[in-house]
Parts: C-alpha cells; sequence; structure tokens
C-alpha cells in the first residue's frame, strides 16, 4: 500500500492495485527465471506502481536498457522487453534477439507493449524476422498513473503535439480507455462536462465504448459527481507563465520526472568541521517529492515567498522536541521519547532537504534576470504593451538567452494580444531565425499551427473581455494567507482553474459569452445510472469532480485547484488527471523540431 494515494476522498490505492494485479499476471505467465529489457522512458512511470521488490518476488533476477546490439550475458530462461509501440525500438529489439540466437543456449521471448499492441509494430518485427522468437505479445494498459492522492497522469510526452500539429487521436483514445478503466473501478460518473474539440472527441469515445460493454451493468456506488475535460488550447496562457509556487518553481528550475528531482549535491553535503569542503559529492541529489512526506505535503502548493516562514516555525518546533529529552525524567517518558525519536530525526533530516532546496531557489528567484522576466510576464497578462515589440525580449534575443526562454515570451507575448500584428510578429520570428540559426523555421512553424504564436487575425484582442470576465488579473493577491488561486501566480489567476471554479458554482451559463470566445465547443452529457445507485449527498457534503486536462496540466493550476478542494464554502472537491505533467519549457521543447 502506498499511504499517499488514499489520504483523500478518493483511493486511488485501488487503482494502483488493479494495475499490479495485472503485471503479476503477465509475470506469472513466464515461467522460470527472468530479465527485463526496458525502454528507458518507461522505468520512471513503472517506478510509481511496482517497486524492485514485487518484481523479485516473480523470478525477475536482472534488468536491462533497451540499447543495441548485444544484450548483457544473463543466465536466465525468459527475457522479457517492456516497450512502448515505436518501430525505432522495434529495430533495436530485432538485433537484440538475433544476437542472442547465435550466442547460444535457446531462451524464451516475450514482448509487453505498453500501453497497446501496435499492428504495425509486429509488421516491422516480422518484416525483421524475429516476430515467431516471441512466445506472448501481449498489451499492458498503464493508461493512467497515480501519482498522489489527487493525481493521475498518463504521462504520454507527445499528447498536446499528437492531437493539434499531427491531428493523432491515439492519446485522446488512451484517455477514453484510462477514464473507463476507473469507472470500472469507482463506478459510473453521472455527469460529463466539457470544453474543446479533444474534449468532444474523448466524450464521444467514452459513450462509444460504454454501448459497446451493454452487457455489463456497473453496479459500484459512483464515487465521483462530475467529469470535466477540458483542452489545453482552450488556456494555451497558463503553462507559459512562470509558476510561483514552490514545487512550481522546482519543476521551473530542476524538472521534476515522475515524483523526482535530481538536484546539484552541494548543498546537501553533510558539513564536517574543519575538512575545508573537500570531497563534495557530485553525483547529483536525487528526492522523491510527494506527499508522503509531511513537511512537503504542507510548503508544496504554497507561494514561495510564504515558504519561508513556514521553514523557519518548523525548525523551532523540532528543536524544541528534541529539547524535551532534557526533561524526561522517569522511565516511562524517557521510553515515550525514544519512541518519537524516529519520527522527529524523519522531520528534521526533511527540513534540512527542503531548507536546502529553497536556497537553492531563492538564489534564482532574487537574480535581476529572473525579476525582469517576471515584470515582463506579468505586464503581459495583465494587457500592458502586448501589441508591439517588447525591448526586453529584443535583449535576450540580441544576447542569445536560451531559445525556449525566448519563445516562452513571444508566445505569451501573442497570447495575450489574441495574436500579434504581422509586423511585429515577423519581426520577432526574423530576430530569432538570424540569431538562433534557420532550422528554428520549422519549429515556428509548429508554434503557428498549435495557435501559440499567430498573427493577429481580424484585428480584434480578445483577451481583455476573457481578461475582465473570469477576473484573470487581480491586483491585491495575498501571498501568505491566499484567499484567491491567482495567488499561485502572484497576481494571475490560471483560466483553466476559472473555468472549473465558475463551472462548480454559479455554472458555466453565466459565462456564455466567453466561452464562445475561447476555442472548441462546450457541452454536457449525462449518464444514466441504474436505480438504487442514484448518490444521496448529505447536507455539507462536497461534490467530488475529476477533472481531465487533455494535453498537459502544471504543478500552478493543481495548487490552484487543491486550494480550491479546500475551502471552507467551496463545495467541490478535485481530483486532477491529465495526458502529462509539463511545465512551459518542457512543452514549447516538445513543439520543437529537432535540427537534423
Amino acid at each position: 500500500m502506498a499511504a499517499h494515494l488514499s489520504y483523500g476522498r478518493v483511493n486511488l490505492n485501488v487503482l494502483r492495485e488493479a494495475v499490479r494485479r495485472e503485471l503479476r499476471e503477465f509475470l506469472d505467465k513466464c515461467a522460470g527465471s527472468k530479465a527485463i529489457v526496458w525502454d528507458e522512458y518507461l522505468t520512471g512511470p513503472f517506478g510509481l506502481i511496482a517497486q524492485y521488490s514485487l518484481l523479485k518476488e516473480h523470478e525477475v533476477e536482472k534488468m536491462f536498457t533497451l540499447k543495441g546490439s548485444r544484450l548483457p550475458a544473463a543466465d536466465v530462461k525468459n527475457i522479457i522487453f517492456f516497450v512502448r509501440p515505436r518501430l525505432e525500438l522495434m529495430d533495436i529489439i530485432a538485433e537484440n534477439v538475433l544476437s542472442e540466437d547465435r550466442r547460444g543456449p535457446a531462451r524464451d521471448f516475450h514482448i509487453l507493449f505498453v500501453p497497446r499492441r501496435s499492428l504495425l509494430c509486429e509488421q516491422r518485427l516480422k518484416d525483421l524476422g524475429v516476430l515467431g522468437s516471441f512466445i506472448h505479445r501481449e498489451e499492458y494498459s498503464l493508461d493512467l498513473i497515480p501519482f498522489d492522492g489527487d493525481l493521475l497522469s498518463m504521462e504520454s510526452e507527445g499528447a498536446f503535439k499528437e492531437c493539434y500539429l499531427e491531428s493523432d487521436q491515439t492519446s485522446l483514445y488512451h484517455a477514453a480507455k484510462g477514464l473507463m478503466t476507473l469507472q470500472a473501478l469507482y463506478g459510473t460518473i453521472p455527469q460529463i462536462f466539457g470544453k474543446g474539440e479533444c474534449a468532444r472527441q474523448v466524450a464521444n469515445m467514452m459513450i462509444r465504448m460504454k454501448r459497446e460493454f451493454t452487457g455489463s451493468q456497473n453496479s459500484i456506488f459512483p464515487v465521483f459527481d462530475n467529469l470535466l475535460l477540458l483542452d489545453r488550447n482552450v488556456d494555451l496562457l497558463t503553462p507559459l507563465a512562470t509558476q510561483l509556487t514552490y514545487e512550481g518553481l522546482i519543476d521551473e528550475i530542476y524538472g521534476i520526472q515522475n515524483s523526482y528531482v535530481k538536484l546539484p549535491p552541494e548543498k546537501f553535503a553533510p558539513k564536517k568541521q574543519g575538512d575545508g569542503g573537500k570531497d563534495l559529492p557530485t553525483e547529483a541529489k536525487k528526492l522523491q517529492l510527494n506527499s508522503a512526506e509531511e513537511l512537503y505535503a504542507e510548503i508544496r502548493d504554497k507561494n514561495f515567498n510564504a515558504v519561508g516562514s513556514v521553514l523557519s516555525k518548523k525548525a523551532k518546533v523540532i528543536s524544541a522536541a528534541f529539547e524535551e529529552r532534557h526533561n524526561a525524567k522517569t522511565v516511562g517518558e524517557i521510553k515515550q521519547f525514544v519512541s518519537q525519536l524516529p519520527h522527529m530525526q524523519a522531520a528534521r533530516g526533511s527540513l534540512a532537504n527542503h531548507t536546502s532546496i529553497a536556497e537553492l531557489i531563492k538564489d534564482v528567484t532574487t537574480s535581476e534576470d529572473f525579476f525582469d522576466k517576471l515584470t515582463v510576464e506579468q505586464e503581459f497578462m495583465s494587457g500592458i504593451d502586448t501589441d508591439k515589440v517588447n525591448s526586453y525580449v529584443e535583449e535576450c534575443i540580441a544576447q542569445k538567452h536560451p531559445l525556449i526562454k525566448v519563445l516562452r515570451l513571444v508566445c505569451l507575448q501573442s497570447v495575450c494580444n489574441s495574436g500579434l500584428k504581422q509586423k511585429v510578429l515577423d519581426y520577432y520570428k526574423r530576430e530569432i531565425l538570424q540569431t538562433y540559426g534557420y532550422e528554428h523555421i520549422l519549429t515556428l512553424h509548429n508554434l503557428e499551427k498549435a495557435g501559440l504564436l499567430k498573427p493577429q487575425l481580424g484585428g480584434r484582442n480578445n483577451y481583455p473581455t476573457i481578461r475582465k470576465t473570469l477576473r484573470l488579473w487581480m491586483d491585491d493577491v495575498n501571498e501568505q494567507n491566499p484567499t484567491d488561486i491567482s495567488y499561485v501566480y502572484s497576481g494571475y489567476a490560471p483560466l483553466s482553474v476559472r473555468l472549473a471554479q465558475l463551472l462548480s458554482r454559479p455554472g458555466w451559463r453565466s459565462i456564455e459569452e466567453v466561452l464562445r470566445i475561447l476555442p472548441g465547443p462546450h457541452f454536457e452529457e449525462r449518464q444514466p445510472l441504474p436505480t438504487g445507485l442514484q448518490k444521496k449527498r448529505q447536507p455539507g457534503e462536497n461534490r467530488i469532480t475529476l477533472i481531465f486536462f487533455l494535453g498537459g496540466v502544471t504543478f500552478a493550476e493543481i495548487a490552484a485547484l487543491r486550494f480550491l478542494s479546500q475551502l471552507e464554502d467551496g463545495g467541490t472537491e478535485y481530483v486532477i488527471a491529465t495526458t502529462k505533467l509539463m511545465n512551459g519549457a518542457s512543452w514549447i521543447e516538445s513543439l520543437m523540431e529537432k535540427p537534423f
């Protein structure tokens, strides 16, 4: 059991257990000792559902990363490939299998496609002459992976690009399948709301899948009251801005991958007396970040400016607790102190780690460049000077700052102005290509196709209307004790979360005009429940809404939704699902064409 998955109203351990059971069943089909060959991208997501101990119980003796040429020697009966259905990976697998066949005693080969089998991939293996070598060719539908008690992700890195640039609906199909799995475990979701083209398609796929499974009536009492499907392109603005929550900044600066972060080791080296800083560790410090850690659960969603005071209060509490040992006089008191010691030591270690992380972040946030960039972002979001060439952006290009930083700012300006005037757009494009290289012309084309960097059509800027109607910009933000979701960006309230907030109360009818301006249809569907399963809410009991971001979600948006869940009179608690956890940099990077 993973305790941090069951702290909320929805116990996500049920999903984790179902996924683990399926994995165990597959491993048991391959009798005897086993070696697993991993597609490297899958090791992170799999680590969240099955530790090495579970694999070991099922006779997994060796694990390798999928690489060309020969596999390392392993005295095992079965070799199992865990891979995504990608053609380029099939070529590597074929190379591995052929070199093993030449090596000597026959092995049993198996292949597990995650999350779906692919005819194209099997055809490629057939063309390479190795398809017959596999005894089991199966799929493992790892669609939604539980990250935390209120957070699920598909970790599909290409989902946004596939949906909006390549019109490939594969990830939408996986999203619909994942939602069907959730409904099989947690009951039918009575109401579906959605906004956006992809949301409409996912809802249609779900309704069709439900029709196809008419034979089996779902008799589980529904846990969720509503499902809200939201397209990422309904709110292109939020991921482009710099997140200002503690977790958001860790992700912006260091990147959180599958709930782990790698940090510079110098800050975490134990300080010994008189060694003058010799032998500093060179290996990056790897920490897991989730709500299993008490302190992290408390500070992760706070604005970074409010974190310092929490850490100093915690430090006082912990040192006072350690001082208690001097007051322990009787055997009973000493025994009680000793029993609390492991928890106190863990709390002290956790405090030391987060103090070091906060210092690392502070070094960045107090720099002049961070302040300048933030000022420009906030000017754009509050509607100041969005229609002309920005001098700070010009400066960044002239000094050849990282291209992703420049693209984020230019795209932010474009989105906050409903597109740029042709003259301004051409100027930016020319400057970027002349400074960073003409190979980036394909990247600029992708950004335009995704609606991030485009000419203003019809000379109308709709952003001010959206900003005012949805109250996206708040001048007086209380970062220490917030009263509104805008604290996560120190002034800007994420559009996506504002839509969720208004849907819950007073309903979308109040913002029909803005919904028409935003891209894609908005809709509502009801899924009838068998009699006896209708939910009767107790007075004061909150509704539970599952909100699914198609195309990715940021940690700042997650923090804003958690803030809404915790409001006394909010009336709704949110569980968040997404195709990918992302930030502005990883998002822009996924849309960049790699120069050949």
